[in-house]
């Protein structure tokens, strides 16, 4: 029978779409892990600073959903690392020692969120408002320190170090080098960055929508402001960023900028491709800027790209969905900054909101759009390493579970994270329609600068 057979080709398959399902969902409650604690302590101290009881409205509303929000990532993020184990025995078992330590940092960022935000979200009425305030700066430290020990572990899969190979075994691990490696650095600040773009467009997006029904008092326009103003600052350094980065591929990961770009053959004055589909070995309907990929690379039209012809077939990634993501991705970050000028240029002309609807319409749906660009990015960054788990030294076939039947294992997966969809969706439904009232009387002027 299949299911005491060996693991086929199939497994494998499965294997990585559990594995992609589980990161791919959780990575979204991990960005407003990151980002969703510093706009609520920012609201609070807002409130605190100006007198204005609707910013601490706001981040009263805001650590209610935080708390909803931390509460399942904690319960994905243990399924990931089950995953780790359960899936990829393979990669664990030879280089576990060598990414030991980010996994293990991460452990103590977590419990030192989840202590904090306890106090943060008791303490409301059980401190004064300023040491309340310093309650959640452990917070905004931690959720960005677990995003940066993940990452950088996700980066050593990328660029591996820390370690040598004797004989097939891995010997004089070096855990630090190997943390600080050389994707890191890039790699976490687009993550962080796009942590604060996920939540500052998907906060402002339920604030627009309600300002689209007719809610326009100021508690909505704050609402709507704030977080879409973070977002908005955020948004033109991450695409200098992701420049930066797409540079550093051409350099340290040529396959994977190769696949992003469907370029088959190496040489200079290489075009940039906008859209298309790779067909018949070849990127088809697409739109080409000469010499565009050169000029990003080198500066210079004569700059030199490697194509996948200097690539071994069996080692490229899929060019089409490494492709389409990052054309996807990219397509969304522009669209998001020209939303972010809108703004810009009508706060400089007039000190206000863009008048049309179009521009709520926007905002309404800026919050779901930087959550396809930030999938689309994940995508772009894991298929576009395959056929490797670890970049020129294993394989991800040779890392996976060779125990029959984990097709059952994505099942469950797909169960349990359609409950959990379903439990998130109506617990936030049900704080909309609740919101926090105003804070007690008194409480402005007691605290008023």
């Amino acid at each position: 029978m299949h299911v005491f057979a060996a693991a086929t080709p199939a497994d494998l398959t499965a294997a990585r779409a559990q594995m992609a399902l589980s990161l791919g969902w959780h990575i979204i409650l991990a960005c407003f892990g990151v980002g969703m604690p510093a706009l609520t302590v920012f609201a609070e101290w807002r409130g605190l600073r100006t007198g204005n009881e609707d910013y601490v409205r706001l981040a009263r509303q805001w650590a209610r959903a935080m708390g909803v929000l931390f509460a399942v990532g904690a319960v994905s993020g243990t399924i990931l690392s089950f995953e780790m184990g359960l899936l990829w025995p393979g990669l664990m078992a030879t280089y576990g020692q060598v990414i030991g330590l980010p996994f293990a940092l991460e452990g103590f960022a977590f419990f030192i969120e989840a202590i904090f935000l306890g106090i943060y979200l008791y303490a409301w009425d059980r401190l004064s408002p300023h040491r309340h305030v310093l309650t959640g700066l452990p917070v905004c430290v931690a959720g960005v320190a677990s995003a940066f020990f993940v990452v950088a572990a996700n980066a050593w899969m990328n660029q591996p170090r820390g370690f040598d190979l004797v004989n097939g075994a891995v010997t004089r691990v070096r855990p630090w080098r190997a943390l600080f490696n050389p994707a890191m650095p890039w790699q976490v600040v687009h993550m962080v960055l796009a942590a604060f773009m996920v939540t500052g467009f998907g906060i402002a997006s339920v604030y627009a929508a309600g300002m689209l029904r007719g809610r326009r008092d100021r508690y909505h326009r704050i609402g709507l402001l704030l977080p879409f103003i973070v977002a908005a600052v955020v948004t033109p350094v991450q695409i200098v960023v992701g420049d930066t980065l797409a540079r550093f591929l051409a350099t340290r990961q040529p396959a994977k900028l190769a696949a992003i770009e469907g370029l088959n053959h190496t040489g200079s004055h290489r075009p940039i491709s906008v859209g298309g589909l790779y067909l018949g070995g070849r990127i088809r309907y697409a739109l080409r800027i000469p010499d565009g990929l050169s000029l990003l690379v080198g500066y210079r039209p004569g700059a030199v790209v490697q194509g996948l012809d200097r690539v071994p077939p069996a080692d490229r990634p899929p060019i089409n969905p490494v492709h389409l993501s990052f054309q996807a991705m990219v397509a969304i970050g522009f669209g998001l900054l020209a939303l972010s000028a809108w703004l810009a240029l009508s706060w400089w002309r007039r000190r206000d909101l863009p008048r049309s609807r179009w521009f709520l319409w926007f905002c309404a749906v800026a919050g779901v759009a930087s959550v396809v660009a930030l999938e689309a990015g994940w995508v772009t960054t894991e298929v576009g390493r395959q056929p490797w788990i670890v970049w020129h030294h294993q394989r991800t076939a040779d890392a996976v579970n060779p125990a029959p039947g984990l097709w059952a294992g994505l099942v469950a997966v797909l169960v349990v994270y359609t409950v959990l969809t379903v439990a998130i969706a109506y617990v936030l439904n049900r704080l909309r329609s609740r919101p926090v009232g105003a804070p007690q009387e008194g409480w402005a002027e007691e605290y008023e600068p």
